[in-house]
């Protein structure tokens, strides 16, 4: 059965092409929203929707996504800029790219970590919904970086259970607009679905307990990078939380980001990367640390800052 999902177009995708509009609201290829748009899926206002069509802030959005597969179908795919950073008998650590899920969901047609995992021919824990098995940790799709998956159901076991006492040190690198007042702290807020939008969260009092650490390690003209360490885990944690602060993260138009400037940055996604990954291994109870150097998109768009005067 084709799904229905009504929404309202947040801010920040505001005047953008209806299929590049779709693409961010919808985490699908902007060749699957263009395909919906002209097949007639997606209406404003009860307006139908063109491909070139300027979506407007606060409109609502229809849209019918197609059943073209069970879309918890785990296919596997090679993703060349996947890299495997570790591995043994009981979890393997991946360098995931920006633009891959970490497992299939409703709406998202693209690669996921799971599926890179199946065609790399690597055996994962069954444990969790089938979709999801062996997974104790996500990462959005526009996040790049380190991810943890259980090969053993008693690491998948332990593992889950280290995340819940909050025991796994997660460090990350953002960008973020405007400097940061103080430019370090912590940011306790819980975090709730948006009342809205299906596909967005908020900083509610009814939502869950989140708390996020930063520092500001570098300062531009109009942005800071950011290093940030998470004591919770919730979903577009960071996002929300910066987004609340009135310094959302470059690129991150959903979340309020100045279309103008990620378009002359070059960028189509949160600039967030998971630079940092330490626990005790749940097997062997050492310690482990892992790291990760940032893709070569974020890299040119630091660099870009650095040296605009």
């Amino acid at each position: 059965m084709p799904e229905a999902k009504y929404i309202v177009i947040p801010d920040g995708i505001a005047d953008q092409r209806a299929d590049a509009g779709l693409s961010k609201i919808l985490g699908l290829s902007r060749s699957a929203c263009a395909d919906i748009l002209e097949k007639g899926g997606a209406s404003m206002n009860g307006k139908l929707l063109q491909k070139s069509d300027r979506l407007v802030a606060g409109a609502s959005l229809e849209v019918t996504i197609p059943d073209s597969r069970d879309p918890l179908e785990i296919v596997a795919v090679d993703i060349p800029d996947l890299k495997i950073i570790y591995e043994d008998d009981d979890l393997v650590i991946i360098d995931k790219p920006a633009g891959v899920a970490a497992h299939p969901s409703v709406g998202w047609q693209g690669p996921t970590v799971v599926g890179a995992l199946l065609q790399a021919g690597i055996k994962i824990a069954t444990s969790g919904a089938s979709e999801r098995q062996g997974i104790v940790q996500r990462l959005d799709v526009g996040t790049s970086g380190l991810m943890m998956v259980a090969k053993s159901e008693l690491a998948y076991s332990r593992l889950k259970q280290a995340f819940r006492d909050r025991k796994v040190h997660k460090v990350y690198h953002a960008i973020v607009q405007g400097h940061p007042d103080p430019t370090s702290g912590t940011i306790d807020a819980p975090i709730d679905r948006h009342p809205k939008a299906e596909f967005k969260f908020t900083v509610g009092e009814n939502g869950k307990p989140s708390v996020t650490h930063y520092e500001m390690l570098e300062a531009f003209g109009s942005a800071a990078l950011l290093e940030i360490v998470l004591e919770t885990g919730r979903t577009h944690q960071i996002r929300v939380h910066f987004s609340a602060f009135r310094h959302p993260l470059i690129g991150d138009t959903m979340y309020g980001a100045d279309p103008k400037l990620a378009a002359k940055l070059g960028i189509e996604h949160q600039w967030l990367h998971a630079m940092r990954l330490s626990f005790e291994h749940p097997i062997t109870g050492m310690q482990v640390s892992f790291e990760s150097e940032y893709p070569e998109d974020l890299a040119v768009v630091l660099e870009t800052l650095r040296n605009q005067h």
